[in-house]
């Protein structure tokens, strides 16, 4: 694990060479592994869906991948029965395999050439329909449509928003000159290559709007951050002070980055615009300042500083002042990650030697450890605030591990061939 410098310290092995958009071959797609469940599952059932076979298994098939791999659900065998949107289903046969929750659909082909994906979900008990909806997609876009429907039926059995349709860009070592920054569903599958480098790529933050990414560049010979849309391929240059450009962080607002710039001696924390002017100077303490995050309302920037003699987490107002402590329990805390509703706080804590994800809440101060591996890096939260990608390390290569907030949740995400690193969850599709 890295020290205090963890993202200053690899700042200077990097040297992009390329960007480019391109399909990310099938071999480097992400690998999901389920390592633990909830504790309650709801029981639900995905019938097989009418109309054309080959895009209905599509559809269901990630439906029901994504259902089972939240761990909140117990999928039940539908045993091959058709359930379409029209459908009046016998419920209680449903009730007798033991199913609570039964979604059925269909899909057809649309008026414009296009096809259309219809569902509808029910309450077994209830005997009743709890809703539906209908999108229009193409073939290349079934499986965003089975994300759609999974995050509507998420969203009715648990409350929450679902998290199906959003991405996820990581970084991959595919070899010793090879670093890929690829963005891909959450799922891992339908992987794409946003950067190409010969040296290692660190740091990829996503936009409030989830339409570009930050990230640092030392092309120049020198570390430089750089905003690149996602669908343009433009870059646009935020911060090219003299001495290190680093570790940029959107305000949610997304008119403004946080980053760590050495201009003015040290490592200090700077606000500035996405078009790179109006730099601000928000630390002063004689000491390193890194790994910048904002607070969900946009008040404070939470920050890692040595200022006390060991890493710890601090806040400071986006106005500048006094910093305030917020980590006191060990000597080693680092990366603080702020979830969305900015009750909790996500970070690194060295505990016995090794370096594991734990998470604080902020109103009480008590922190739970929610990971026993040992080189656990980089925390980012699901935009809903109930997961938290890290990377980590397992039988010594890179892996990403997602772990629910209360840590029963878990799942493990690699590639056959190369190293993943440094995850940054995206925002909700708007």
């Amino acid at each position: 694990m890295l020290g205090i410098g963890l993202k200053l310290h690899r700042l200077v092995l990097l040297a992009v060479s390329v960007i480019a958009l391109l399909q990310t071959p099938a071999y480097a797609q992400l690998t999901i592994e389920i390592t633990g469940a909830g504790a309650n599952r709801i029981p639900v059932a995905i019938a097989d869906f009418g109309g054309d076979p080959g895009s209905a298994r599509t559809v269901t098939s990630v439906i029901r991948a994504d259902l089972e791999r939240s761990g909140l659900f117990k999928m039940i065998d539908p045993g091959g029965q058709v359930v379409t949107d029209a459908s009046s289903p016998v419920f209680t046969d449903w009730k007798n395999r033991g199913a609570d929750a039964l979604a059925g659909g269909s899909i057809g082909a649309s008026g414009d050439g296009r096809q259309e994906a219809r569902f509808r979900l029910y309450d077994v008990n209830k005997q009743a329909s709890l809703g539906g909806s209908a999108f229009v997609t193409s073939n290349a876009m079934l499986r965003a449509a089975g994300h759609r429907i999974a995050d509507m039926i998420y969203e009715k059995l648990t409350g929450e928003p679902g998290i199906f349709s959003t991405r996820v860009a990581y970084v991959v070592r595919a070899s010793a000159s090879r670093y890929e920054l690829h963005i891909s569903d959450a799922d891992g599958q339908n992987a794409q290559v946003a950067l190409i480098s010969k040296e290692p790529i660190i740091s990829p933050s996503w936009s409030p709007d989830g339409g570009r990414l930050a990230y640092v560049s030392f092309e120049n010979k020198k570390p430089v951050v750089y905003v690149h849309s996602l669908s343009s391929g433009k870059r646009v240059v935020v911060a090219n002070f003299k001495g290190s450009n680093s570790a940029p962080a959107w305000s949610p607002d997304g008119r403004k980055l946080a980053v760590v710039l050495s201009k003015d001696g040290g490592s200090q924390i700077f606000t500035v615009n996405t078009d790179g002017s109006g730099a601000q100077r928000l630390t002063t303490a004689n000491a390193i300042n890194t790994e910048p995050n904002f607070s969900p309302d946009g008040q404070f920037v939470y920050f890692t500083s040595d200022r006390g003699g060991s890493p710890q987490i601090y806040r400071i107002g986006v106005g500048g002042g006094d910093a305030q402590r917020v980590s006191f329990e060990g000597s080693y805390n680092v990366t603080p990650r702020l979830s969305p509703d900015g009750k909790s706080m996500a970070f690194i804590s060295r505990r016995d030697g090794s370096f594991r994800l734990s998470v604080m809440d902020l109103a009480s101060r008590q922190v739970q450890v929610l990971t026993d591996s040992h080189k656990d890096e980089s925390p980012t939260f699901s935009p809903n605030g109930r997961m938290i990608l890290i990377a980590t390390e397992m039988g010594g290569r890179g892996v990403l591990s997602a772990v629910s907030i209360d840590g029963r949740i878990k799942q493990r995400l690699s590639i056959a061939a190369g190293d993943v690193r440094e995850p940054a969850w995206g925002p909700f599709n708007r």
